[in-house]
């Protein structure tokens, strides 16, 4: 793979320089018990409802996404927003998130994928039951998946749902659906799950949900007046590697990566770039073809 020069600027095995951008520090240090988190994601596969960021602070990140939406058109499910966008790189990369995904995937941090999920008023759009990793390609299951709410996921709204435990179980059998309300690639759907066993994940403007990518989750369409907009980012620990090829790209955004199995993402800069936009358009269409096949 050709290496542009900018690329090259990056040192084997450190973490990106992000010192020049606007990281927020976030709130969870002084709210939250790591060893808590851990102990519960190891339980349910899961965890919901940890403040990120304050209201103010999530309704200007909301803001700047609205903003570039007018620039730039439709952003729903384009991956690696990261590369594209300069808040969704800030917001995954602050500490107080890779302080939780340490507790998770251990202290090195691959940034694999960004993408904004986000469901129009009073639309049909949903999720169907799945498990994230079943379509990825990724060798191993040291993967954690942020969603971070930057407008209220409430019920009404189409907030996720999740199956405390399912992560323990394996993978489970999918089914490609035809179904254009789907937001998912191929509309995998697991079938026959018991709904009653399902926990509603309800969020507030800033606040975060983790989750493993074994566990069974879903989400409702959007009956509220209100858009649902959720950031959602996925870690890996460095020894994943992509066994579908050899192309895939990811960011180290903390500790080391004595592997090297992907290729390097160039985190934004600035918004829209134009070199930017076209090399983010060659990685939604690798994306696309790992995730568009089993």
């Amino acid at each position: 793979m050709k290496l542009s020069s900018m690329l090259l600027k990056q040192v084997k095995n450190k973490v990106y320089n992000l010192s020049g951008l606007n990281i927020v520090k976030g709130t969870v240090m002084t709210k939250y018990d790591l060893k808590q988190i851990k102990s519960n994601y190891q339980r349910d596969g899961y965890i919901s409802g940890l403040e990120l960021l304050n209201h103010e602070e999530a309704v200007a990140h909301r803001q700047r996404l609205e903003s570039a939406e007018q620039d730039f058109g439709n952003i729903h499910y384009k991956p690696k927003i990261h590369t594209l966008l300069t808040s969704p790189l800030e917001l995954a990369t602050m500490p107080s998130v890779l302080d939780i995904v340490e507790q998770m995937i251990g202290p090195d941090i691959l940034l694999y994928n960004s993408t904004y999920i986000i469901k129009e008023p009073n639309t049909s759009s949903h999720v169907s039951w799945h498990q994230d990793l079943t379509y990825w390609g990724l060798s191993h299951d040291d993967q954690v998946t942020l969603w971070l709410a930057l407008s209220p996921a409430t019920e009404e709204s189409g907030c996720m749902r999740m199956i405390p435990g399912s992560h323990k179980n394996g993978v489970y059998k999918h089914e490609a659906t035809q179904d254009e309300t789907n937001v998912l690639l191929q509309g995998q759907t697991v079938q026959g799950i018991d709904e009653s066993k399902a926990v509603m994940c309800t969020l507030n403007t800033g606040e975060a949900s983790f989750h493993h990518g074994w566990t069974l989750h879903a989400s409702m369409p959007n009956n509220s007046n209100d858009r649902r907009i959720g950031l959602n980012v996925q870690y890996l620990a460095p020894h994943i590697r992509q066994t579908k090829h050899n192309l895939d790209t990811a960011m180290l955004v903390r500790g080391e990566d004595k592997y090297n199995h992907f290729g390097i993402d160039i985190p934004a800069e600035s918004d829209l770039n134009p070199i930017a936009i076209k090399r983010q358009a060659e990685l939604e269409a690798r994306y696309i073809e790992i995730a568009g096949q089993a």
